[in-house]
């Protein structure tokens, strides 16, 4: 799919969304190795940016955008609306990220 036809809005300027086709989702849950953790938490104790952290922020986020794709091509979707993303701890050092949004077909207005 066409990254440029995921918005998070509920329309894509110069397309027409002929056929919605309903939720899609993409789900992940990732940890910190231990290695990575100790980094962190060594971080922590002078302040600022935990870079461990946001790294793995980046790539769960963008392996749940992935899932969310490949679920929306498996329904026949050309696009996306309304991308969402929601995040949850399952417990000490998880975290499951879900990406969601509407799948559609889409045809240029």
């Amino acid at each position: 799919m066409d990254m440029k036809m995921t918005t998070t809005a509920f329309e894509i300027p110069g397309q027409r969304i002929v056929r919605n086709l309903g939720v899609v989702r993409g789900v992940t849950v990732r940890s910190r190795g231990l290695v990575g953790q100790l980094a962190a938490s060594l971080r922590t104790i002078a302040g600022g940016k935990i870079h461990e952290y946001v790294s793995l922020c980046e790539q769960t986020r963008a392996e749940a955008f992935e899932l969310m794709l490949q679920h929306a091509q498996e329904q026949g979707a050309n696009a996306i609306i309304g991308v969402r993303y929601d995040a949850t701890e399952l417990g000490e050092n998880m975290t499951e990220v879900l990406a969601y949004g509407t799948a559609v077909i889409v045809e240029a207005a």
